[in-house]
């Protein structure tokens, strides 16, 4: 307001207690430079320069009233995301100042997209300025913080029908001070927020707490229950409690002295600026990354005397509890992958000082949501209708990308074909229709090549579009490839030539799906010279079909670019997932031979190896193999049954060093992880030996045990997650 030299100011929000903290921090910057007032709560200073107001206050005739129109130059709305209000609305239509400004920590909303409901909207879809936890703890804007997942006594989930005492019984408090004793907190003496999943929760849990030993003190726990029926005053009472210093309570009586905790359900979600707040208690189901975060922000503003905050989330048996990592790490793509990473790497996920630590317990719990997480449409059309209503358009593939939304992929695996084809399912506006050809293309391009494992076909289709005569040669190839970081190889651009024309594809069912699809002329390519065909040609007339294969295309060199450049000689990069079909093509294949790999295939002098480390129950005894870590560079692995010391593969496995052939070791912990292994590098046999394994009749089959060295020795938080 100073720079843009504004006189008159109204800054709105919808409680007294936030106004009078508002106009004091006002104070602190203007001083005596600029009046300020309050209209509301017993206030009527409709004269002051700077005017503090309530918005239940103000949309009231005999309040608003007092202002002609263009009375204020700026308009500050507080927690924004409320002004599709009538309340809001209608002081919105009475005033026209020269800036509307709103703030709020939670834009995207479920109606979002209902008429007349769409914050974006109705600022005109202007962002001024976005910042995140993870930006702000860079800028060290807020208090680091210290997060602790914590195990839950094991019966608290998701079941409905459980028993209340559950979530109160005595075995949970003691569990829960015990802990938040262990903890601690920054500071003289705890000032905590603890947020619960009802109301009735919240109540029983103060009144026990009041009845507990604090082991700090010795004395009784001094806690309150405040829910949406307080009043302001009893509000700002309590608030003001729990920030009393010990010293200030000689003359205090239990029912008005220093709190320890104040519990509530979601009436502190949002709206209260309790700077002294170094510990906060989560008990609930994280139903929402928003919600996380906000609750997870009542203890990271900065206070004399406090270093940092401590969180404990006590993590129950939850379907919900994928979300915590992605509310930790800033992560919208909702990529599992990516949730697993931050999990894994735990105190990496925060910037600074802070740091995130899930005990052995709660990592698994995460990891079972993670896995049991469902790709459901419903989720998929609320994330796409986000970033509609924030654009005010239909989002391109490109836009989620800029915007860190969603990742695409998601609607790539949901429609198995593209992001045209998700379009035309779910979007009424979307009118756009393409050939059979053109869908069959852009489906081509979604799920083989889009995930950006490989950038080699993606470059040659790019140039075949772009270039005028739709001519390319081996040098041109190079030079693109070279030019977003790649290496080039005469076998990749073979290779990646193959897959173009189609020939690679193996099963009857991708050669149907993509019967009408033609990148390039045959007799060129005989000649290892690229020339786009006359179907992809007449495609590309069409320029809605230019620009939505254009951007597949772009996405996927995007996704090569923040995943995959930093590949290995063999195109793959140590720790990123691959599909057994990835593997196949990257490693140079004639063909897909994905569907006859299995655990493992020696072909053209390469041999990757699949291991599901975390067998299924209901495997028959002679594929139950013992696979698993010696340490962190030594594998052991069991061929398939009935392979002797004397078989081909055998003598393959064992020379493969000296006839200059490679073994890949790729790895998934169990198969609720989906298709995709962790590429483990090359390996190298240092022990082999022919034993037995009986099979579901008691017989005994041959089989080869290998003790396979690697290459690198396995980074450590993978390897505690795949072998613990």
């Amino acid at each position: 307001m100073r720079e843009l030299g504004y006189k008159r100011v109204l800054f709105l929000v919808h409680r007294g207690q936030l106004a009078r903290q508002t106009k004091k921090s006002y104070e602190k910057v203007f001083g005596k430079s600029v009046t300020m007032g309050l209209v509301g709560a017993g206030n009527s200073d409709y004269d002051a320069d700077f005017v503090f107001a309530t918005v239940q206050t103000l949309n009231k005739d005999e309040h608003l009233l007092q202002y002609i129109p263009d009375h204020f130059d700026a308009i500050c709305l507080d927690e924004a995301h409320h002004v599709p209000a009538a309340t809001y609305q209608k002081i919105m239509h009475h005033f026209t100042p020269k800036l509307w400004l709103g703030m709020t920590a939670t834009p995207d909303k479920r109606d979002d997209n209902v008429e007349g409901r769409n914050v974006y909207e109705l600022f005109n879809h202007q962002i001024a300025y976005e910042i995140r936890l993870q930006q702000a703890m860079e800028e060290d804007l807020l208090c680091p913080f210290h997060y602790f997942g914590i195990t839950d006594i094991s019966i608290i989930g998701d079941d409905k029908n459980r028993d209340f005492s559950v979530l109160t019984c005595d075995e949970r408090v003691k569990h829960i001070v015990e802990q938040a004793n262990y903890y601690g907190y920054s500071g003289d003496r705890v000032k905590g927020l603890i947020f619960c999943s009802s109301i009735k929760e919240s109540e029983v849990l103060s009144e026990k707490m009041n009845h507990t030993i604090n082991p700090a003190t010795g004395k009784y726990y001094r806690t309150i229950a405040l829910n949406g029926s307080a009043s302001d005053s009893e509000r700002e009472e309590a608030f003001e409690r729990l920030a009393m210093y010990e010293n200030e309570s000689d003359s205090y009586t239990n029912d008005n002295g220093p709190l320890d905790y104040i519990l509530s359900v979601e009436i502190l979600n949002e709206g209260v600026d309790i700077v002294e707040v170094n510990q906060v208690i989560m008990l609930r189901p994280t139903q929402s990354p928003i919600v996380f975060i906000q609750q997870l922000g009542r203890g990271l503003r900065k206070a004399d005397g406090k270093e940092f905050a401590v969180i404990l989330d006590f993590i129950g048996n939850y379907n919900n509890n994928f979300m915590i990592p992605i509310a930790l790490s800033g992560d919208r793509t909702y990529n599992k992958d990516n949730i697993r990473r931050y999990v894994m790497e735990g105190g990496k996920i925060i910037p600074g000082a802070s740091t995130v630590h899930f005990d052995k317990v709660s990592k698994q719990r995460i990891f079972e949501s993670i896995d049991k997480s469902t790709l459901r449409l419903t989720m998929l059309k609320e994330k796409y209708e986000l970033l509609k209503d924030r654009l005010g358009r239909i989002p391109s593939i490109i836009d989620f990308y800029n915007y860190g939304e969603i990742d695409p992929m998601l609607f790539i695996e949901y429609t198995k074909e593209s992001y045209h084809s998700f379009l035309k399912r779910i979007e009424p506006y979307y009118k756009i229709l393409f050939s059979k050809e053109q869908e069959e293309m852009l489906a081509f391009v979604s799920q083989f090549l889009m995930n950006g494992k490989r950038p080699h076909e993606l470059i040659i289709l790019k140039s075949l579009l772009e270039g005028n005569q739709g001519v390319i040669d081996n040098m041109r190839f190079k030079e693109s490839l070279e030019a977003v970081g790649g290496t080039y190889r005469e076998e990749d651009y073979d290779s990646a030539m193959n897959i173009i024309s189609l020939s690679w594809l193996n099963s009857k069912a991708d050669k149907t799906k993509y019967d009408l699809v033609e990148w390039i002329d045959e007799e060129e390519a005989k000649e290892r010279r690229l020339k786009r065909a006359k179907a992809y040609a007449q495609a590309l007339v069409d320029k809605q079909f230019e620009k939505q294969l254009k951007e597949t295309i772009e996405f996927g060199l995007l996704r090569y670019k923040d995943n995959y450049k930093e590949a290995d000689e063999n195109n793959l990069v140590l720790y990123r997932k691959y599909s057994r079909k990835d593997v196949c093509r990257i490693l140079n294949w004639e063909k897909d031979d994905s569907s006859t790999v299995y655990g493992y295939r020696y072909k053209y002098g390469t041999c990757p190896i699949f291991v599901t480390y975390n067998k299924n129950e209901d495997i028959s005894s002679s594929t139950n193999y013992p696979d698993h870590f010696i340490n962190e560079q030594l594998f052991n692995w069991m061929t398939r049954s009935r392979v002797s010391l004397e078989s081909k593969e055998t003598q393959q496995i064992i020379h493969a060093n000296e006839n200059g052939e490679k073994l890949f070791l790729f790895i998934k912990k169990s198969d609720d992880e989906g298709t995709d292994f962790y590429y483990m590098g090359e390996v190298t046999p240092v022990f082999w030996q022919q034993t037995s394994i009986k099979n579901d009749e008691g017989e005994a089959l041959p089989i080869m045990n290998f003790h396979l060295q690697l290459k690198q020795s396995v980074r450590e938080d993978l390897y505690e997650y795949l072998s613990k």
